[in-house]
């Protein structure tokens, strides 16, 4: 498994505990840190703080364009790998954006619903085509 597909995974494995645990996942980063429990990428470190500081936004996206589905409704794991991959596609200046929607679809394969993959893609999908507008 490359490098930075375990950086994304570890980036959802604490966002999905944040929520699980609720309190922020910058709050839970930041303690395991201070317990010398650092991240062993880089990458995940900066997708988690990445995903923080723009969720407002990321959220407000998500519930435009995922049509008659609102975030508490959406399973956890397909809601926290769309904050990973919105975050990928619009704020990373590194990651192709075909890249960011393959490995989002990767964690859903992996890790949620029968259903998860083409709801997910559906909805970055859509968010990559109106990326010039949204940024």
């Amino acid at each position: 498994m490359a490098a930075r597909t375990k950086a994304r995974k570890r980036a959802l494995d604490l966002l999905f505990a944040a929520e699980a645990r609720g309190t922020t996942a910058l709050e839970l980063l930041d303690s395991q840190i201070a317990e010398g429990a650092e991240p062993n990428n880089p990458y995940t470190e900066t997708l988690v703080r990445g995903v923080a500081a723009e969720q407002a936004r990321i959220d407000e996206l998500l519930a435009t364009y995922a049509k008659e589905w609102t975030l508490d409704r959406m399973p956890a794991v397909d809601r926290n790998v769309l904050r990973l991959g919105v975050w990928e596609l619009l704020y990373s200046t590194d990651v192709p954006e075909g890249v960011a929607i393959s490995e989002a679809m990767s964690l859903v394969r992996d890790l949620s619903t029968d259903d998860s993959p083409q709801f997910v893609n559906g909805i970055l999908g859509a968010i990559q085509r109106d990326k010039g507008s949204l940024v």
